[in-house]
Parts: structure tokens; sequence; C-alpha cells
């Protein structure tokens, strides 16, 4: 992969969108490299919807809590193993995975806040002041840190100004919140202000409930930042947000597949015979 891409989306918990998104040939059109789903699909027997070509990251609270499972990472499989690891948190509400290569590390989070609650923030703040050795240091290159998901904030710096509705007290500082937790630890807001991510199912309104946020050193990164209005798919109200960076990624090389029809049968009968 020549460029890292990530594919962030809220699916609303629906099997039949994380299915259509997946099987969708959009994924390889974008050359996507990470899927970072917010409110994935989970099933009776505490799994998720993938396939080969993904391999599946569980927030790593899953197995004692898969009830509170609210965000979900998949990474191409073609992306060798040995170039990315979790990182432990203690929510279901934020997935963690560290990738490298020559020119550092990346840091991604994978994060679903939940209403005008910042308690997800508050554990996200004391992860990155707890935890330099993640989000600072790399044996290599420069450190990087990149925020996806479902905020579910409204501000006048990222929604319609004209939208009084939107911005209430509670709504504000929530909001305010956020914007000085990220300010303090050195982050930057990648998606454009002003583009909107979330159609309201009653009002028929668009808002900005979904963000990116990146490093203030690492902004030179980022090659593209926007929604896919071609794609939303079923039962979910949150357009696609696609994120490619200026990152190479190693990756395995496909081994060829036998073509039985192109055998000259005569030929490889002969050379079992020998």
């Amino acid at each position: 992969m020549e460029r890292l891409t990530i594919w962030q989306q809220n699916v609303n918990k629906s099997p039949l969108c994380q299915h259509t998104l997946l099987s969708n040939n959009i994924l390889v059109k974008h050359d996507v490299s990470i899927v970072s789903l917010q409110e994935p699909s989970i099933n009776a027997f505490n799994n998720t919807i993938a396939s080969k070509d993904w391999i599946t990251v569980y927030p790593s609270t899953h197995c004692a809590n898969p009830g509170k499972t609210r965000t979900l990472t998949l990474i191409r499989s073609i992306i060798k193993t040995d170039t990315w690891e979790q990182i432990d948190f203690p929510s279901g509400d934020v997935t963690i995975i560290s990738i490298k290569g020559d020119w550092g590390k990346l840091t991604v989070f994978n994060i679903y806040v939940e209403g005008n609650s910042n308690r997800t923030i508050s554990q996200l703040k004391h992860f990155h002041r707890s935890r330099p050795d993640v989000v600072e240091h790399s044996v290599t290159g420069v450190a990087h840190n990149l925020w996806v998901g479902d905020f579910n904030h409204h501000h006048p710096h990222w929604d319609d100004r004209n939208d009084a509705r939107l911005f209430t007290t509670e709504a504000l500082e929530a909001a305010n919140f956020l914007i000085d937790a990220v300010s303090a630890l050195g982050l930057h807001m990648a998606l454009p202000g002003g583009i909107p991510t979330h159609l309201h199912n009653i009002t028929k309104k668009w808002t900005r409930l979904d963000q990116v946020f990146i490093s203030d050193h690492s902004t030179d990164l980022i090659e593209a930042c926007d929604t896919e209005t071609r794609f939303r798919s079923t039962k979910t109200d949150h357009l696609p947000v696609v994120t490619t960076l200026n990152l190479t990624i190693p990756v395995t090389q496909a081994s060829a597949i036998p073509n039985f029809r192109e055998v000259d049968w005569t030929e490889f009968r002969e050379n079992l015979s020998i």
C-alpha cells in the first residue's frame, strides 16, 4: 500500500449496514488499510461481522463485557502483522492500535463518546499523560497520534453556525471540554469545519458528530480527509469519513493462485509418470 487510508463510520449496530460495507468494493477503490467502526454489530455469540480480508480488533474489554463494545477496528489482512499491535484501554468505547514503519509510529484511537458525557474524553486525557511510551516515543522516526470516531458533540467550530438549536448550554459545555482536551494534548482538527457527517432521522437536518484529530506536528501527513458521500449504506444515519495519510505500510505479497483451466493436462500427466 502506497498510502495509509482509514475509513471510519458509525454503523448503528446494524448487521446489514456492516455487511454491506465490508462486501462492497468501495473499500478496495479507496485502498483502505483500516476500518474504524463505532457502534458495530455484535451478535448473540459476542462476535461481529468480518471477512478473510480483515483482521478483527475488539476493544481490550470485549471478552469481559461484550455488551459495552461500541468500537471495533478492522485491519486489512495483507498488512504485515509484525508492524502493528493493539494497545489496552479500559473501556469498550475505545480501541487502540499502533502501527510502525521506517517513518516512525502511528497510534490510532477509535473512539465513541456517549451523548454529552465526557467520561471517555477524561479517560483519554489520562491515557495520554500516563502512557508517554505509547503516544510520544518511537524507536525510529516520529510518533504520530490520530483520534477518529463519533464524538456526539455540537459546536459552531464544526457545525452550521446558523443552527442555533444545537448549541444549548449543556452541548457547548461538553464540546468545550473536548476542545480543551485536544488542545492540551497537542491535537489538531483534521476534518475541516462545516462538513456535515450525520443526518437526523426525524428532523432530516445535517449535523457534525464525527471527527478526526491528529497530532499538531503530523498535519503535513494528511493527503485527504473528507466524507464519502457516495456511500452511506442502509440502516445508518452517519456518512463515512475517509482519511489518507502520506505513510507507507509494509504488506505481504499475495501468493499466486493456480488456474486449473489453463493446465496442459497431457504435459502434466507426462511429468507425473517420470
